[in-house]
């Protein structure tokens, strides 16, 4: 007997339109095009705005047939869906040589100006760790790459809300005219995030600039600001206080060993802030400044401090001691405090009752991260505090420190500290405790 029912059709045809767009979100540009193929409903979610709004540009320094095939599905993109782009990140990985940059900078030329005339709709540009200073990018090429960036952040400026050129390091005048190029059109910037850490290059006093604090002045609506020290000044919390305090949320502020962070600023300058930017939470990062005197001219008490980071890395200095730190400068953010990252060669001082006793004095404490030398009853002494409520951590990531080549001991006493304290470490902690040895 013959069968004369019909095929079954396949459960894919069936599926709706946005569940057949969630699939295709996380196919590459090549198996996209494969399933565009199958047929007109297909092709027709292909073109979907939503999937063609975010994209990531890997440049490699190291060139390989993968990286190539990469980079020309980009530009592919580019040109067939750069009007639906909303969000665009360039990673340049690893550049070595002069011919590299040069080939960056004509790939990048081709890619501004194609977005830039078919009017897409970007508020997201990151370009990170482009190094400009490095002799890899010759004189001329640098200079027209900056004059091509500008331009395209000029016809940008009307609806880009987000700018990350971290690590850039240009120099004074050509950081001011690629900021000032996102105020050309109006002579005000309304974006509402930038990241210029490590944007200028080493050395730099931006804090005495009356050119920088003329271009930071045309930002009008700043709710994060990333950037260095060394671009800090009273002129510059005036300039934040008149024309951001009402959008104002976060400050992250890098303070490095070889960038100036000597000049001196005002207390009240930072409480004027404050009081007129309520929402207002500073995030300090310090890089191997870690003398008492430096940190105590920076870690004013007026400044609302939600999170400091202290890292010394692999360097020891029998000239710095942390226990002053610890004890008189970072107790006075116990009301506003909430994140502590140390990362020390602390091989000359012992720090576990310094430590504990400002981790018991910080109120709104919630995230602790410690790689220093350490004993381990360290840990036992925290963790019998938080059991009894005298703190509210809800992460540890702990790297104990050792000088001795063999941690079996230390291993074994924190297996037994954190089988005493299971139930509190599984049910409400994030915990991560290990030791290192340092001989």
């Amino acid at each position: 007997m013959e069968d004369s029912s019909e095929p079954e059709q396949s459960s894919w045809a069936h599926l709706p339109d946005v569940c057949l767009r969630h699939v295709f979100h996380w196919l590459d540009d090549r198996d996209r095009s494969q399933a565009a193929l199958v047929c007109k409903k297909w092709r027709w979610v292909m073109y979907s705005p939503s999937l063609w709004r975010r994209r990531t540009i890997k440049f490699c320094g190291r060139p390989s047939r993968a990286r190539t095939l990469e980079l020309q599905s980009a530009l592919w993109y580019v040109k067939k869906f750069g009007k639906y782009l909303e969000h665009l990140e360039i990673r340049l990985l690893n550049p070595y040589n002069t011919a590299f940059t040069q080939k960056f900078h004509m790939t990048m030329r081709g890619l501004l100006s194609h977005l830039g005339r078919y009017k897409c709709h970007l508020v997201s540009l990151s370009i990170k760790y482009l190094e400009l200073d490095r002799l890899i990018w010759k004189n001329a090429v640098r200079a027209q790459f900056i004059k091509n960036l500008a331009t395209f952040l000029k016809r940008m400026s009307k609806q880009l809300d987000y700018l990350n050129l971290k690590g850039a390091r240009v120099t004074l005048e050509e950081g001011c005219e690629l900021l000032n190029s996102l105020s050309c059109l109006t002579n005000v910037s309304f974006i509402s995030e930038i990241n210029i850490e490590d944007f200028f290059s080493f050395h730099l006093p931006l804090y005495s600039s009356t050119l920088f604090h003329r271009t930071m002045s045309k930002f009008h609506s700043l709710v994060i600001l990333s950037f260095n020290y060394n671009c800090i000044s009273d002129e510059l919390l005036d300039i934040l206080r008149e024309h951001s305090a009402h959008s104002l949320c976060a400050l992250n502020i890098k303070c490095h060993i070889h960038d100036p962070h000597g000049q001196v600023v005002w207390g009240m300058s930072w409480a004027n802030l404050a009081k007129r930017a309520p929402k207002l939470n500073v995030n300090f990062f310090f890089e191997r400044v870690m003398k008492h005197d430096h940190l105590a001219r920076i870690l004013l008490v007026e400044i609302p401090v939600r999170s400091i980071s202290l890292r010394s890395c692999y360097f020891s200095d029998p000239d710095w001691t942390m226990k002053p730190t610890l004890t008189n400068l970072l107790p006075a953010y116990w009301r506003v405090l909430q994140k502590l990252t140390l990362e020390l060669n602390n091989d000359h001082e012992l720090l576990d009752d310094e430590l504990l006793q400002l981790v018991l004095s910080c109120k709104r404490l919630l995230f602790l991260k410690v790689w220093a030398f350490l004993s381990v009853t360290f840990m036992e002494r925290l963790l019998q505090n938080r059991a009894e409520g005298k703190c509210i951590l809800t992460t540890i990531e702990v790297r104990i420190y050792t000088a001795r080549r063999e941690t079996s001991e230390e291993d074994q006493l924190l297996c037994d500290i954190y089988r005493k304290f299971k139930y509190l470490i599984d049910s409400e902690l994030n915990y991560f405790v290990i030791t290192c040895s340092m001989a």
